[in-house]
């Protein structure tokens, strides 16, 4: 099995990183992709920590070290790709790790702030000759269907990638199931964490969950999100 898991860390990390860390540590995924990751002294003691559980590939983007950011860890060989032409103000939003079966983007989407990171991907960067893996944080969803009410900005920009062959893994693996990956102060719950894998690659999806115990512990305010392929 090959797993891969997504997570939004919230702001860093902070004084939960020594937790963060054994979490990670408990399933040692293959890959890990993480969003709101920061270039600070957090940051660094963070990828210390994965380079000695055996993340030697390490994907980190050239933001501010107050700016939440996307990255990419792997156990094994990978090619990194950064993208500073992908919005003039989010290039640090999208990475990617290139591996010979398949490339593994790691997102990490601003919530409600005009990007063009959907149209980076739709519109280009996934005319790619291998298929793709879209993880992480995407702050946004199917309005009526991945939230109760309908305040999700890029919907539509979903559709798009849906258009461009490429599949929300958890929905093909669980259906209309209602589950979310993150909650407001008022309990309203939201769908914002996402796996979107091209069709291609659907034969090889054994599951596609959220780990929701590691938010209920106080891990970050998002429930991180595995994939396992079958290999």
């Amino acid at each position: 099995m090959f797993d891969i898991l997504s997570w939004n860390i919230r702001q860093g990390g902070g004084s939960r990183l020594t937790k963060i860390v054994k979490a990670i540590e408990s399933i040692k995924p293959e890959v890990l992709a993480l969003s709101e990751f920061r270039n600070n002294k957090s940051g660094l003691q963070l990828r210390t920590s994965l380079l000695r559980l055996g993340y030697r590939y390490q994907v980190v983007s050239h933001a501010d070290q107050d700016v939440n950011s996307a990255c990419l860890f792997s156990l094994y060989p990978c090619s990194s790709s950064l993208f500073p032409k992908c919005d003039e103000t989010y290039d640090h939003n999208i990475v990617c790790g290139r591996m010979p079966a398949f490339d593994i983007y790691s997102v990490y989407f601003p919530h409600k702030k005009k990007h063009k990171l959907f149209e980076f991907l739709t519109e280009g960067e996934l005319q790619a000759d291998q298929p793709a893996i879209i993880v992480g944080d995407y702050n946004t969803g199917k309005n009526f269907i991945d939230q109760a009410g309908n305040s999700f900005w890029y919907s539509e920009q979903l559709a798009a990638l849906e258009k461009k062959g490429y599949a929300d893994a958890f929905r093909h693996m669980h259906g209309d199931k209602k589950e979310y990956s993150w909650f407001s102060h008022q309990g309203n719950g939201y769908r914002y964490d996402h796996t979107y894998i091209s069709e291609s690659l659907l034969p090889f999806v054994s599951e596609c969950k959220y780990l929701q115990q590691w938010r209920e512990d106080g891990l970050s305010d998002h429930a991180p999100m595995l994939l396992t392929l079958k290999v």
